[in-house]
């Protein structure tokens, strides 16, 4: 047996520095998703109070029909942000003892991935709205177009980049 059948037995990654079994590989990466997950919670919480807040505010009957339809996508994207975020202790939940946490760890990956998309369109549709309710429309689209360079940027681009460096 090489080193890399052995590698796929106990879960090892040649030269990455950790003897673990794929058991205790799957409970580290859960781990870590719950703790990514928590970070992602925090601020889809903020973003979502802030939404709801506005809409009992004075100023917010003035809303032209457009800023009217963001506002309603973005309540429809925290929703979704909020149902994405609790997908993965769900599954947990329902799968707990079923010796499926390397299954249920592919699916958190996923559903993470799926919940990071969706924070950054609302953090991007947030800074559009507030732009175009407190400056202008053509701010708004401005500042929505730069806050998702800078999200496209440092979510995709830079680990794109450091996945390379590292290669």
């Amino acid at each position: 047996m090489d080193q890399s059948e052995i590698g796929d037995i106990t879960g090892d990654i040649p030269g990455d520095g950790r003897t673990e079994t794929i058991v205790q590989r799957s409970d580290r990466n859960w781990a870590d998703i719950l703790q990514e997950l928590r970070v992602t919670q925090t601020g889809t919480q903020i973003i979502t109070g802030f939404l709801l807040a506005l809409a009992f505010q004075p100023r917010f009957t003035a809303l032209d029909e457009f800023s009217a339809v963001i506002y309603l996508i973005l309540v429809c994207l925290a929703a979704a942000a909020t149902a994405l975020n609790l997908t993965p202790v769900t599954l947990h939940r329902w799968l707990f003892r079923r010796q499926v946490k390397r299954e249920l760890v592919a699916i958190g990956n996923v559903v993470l991935r799926i919940t990071l998309a969706t924070v950054g369109l609302l953090v991007v549709g947030v800074v559009l709205f507030i732009f175009d309710v407190v400056v202008s429309r053509g701010a708004g689209f401005v500042a929505g177009g730069v806050t998702a360079l800078v999200i496209v940027s440092l979510w995709i681009a830079l680990p794109l980049i450091a996945r390379r460096v590292r290669s």
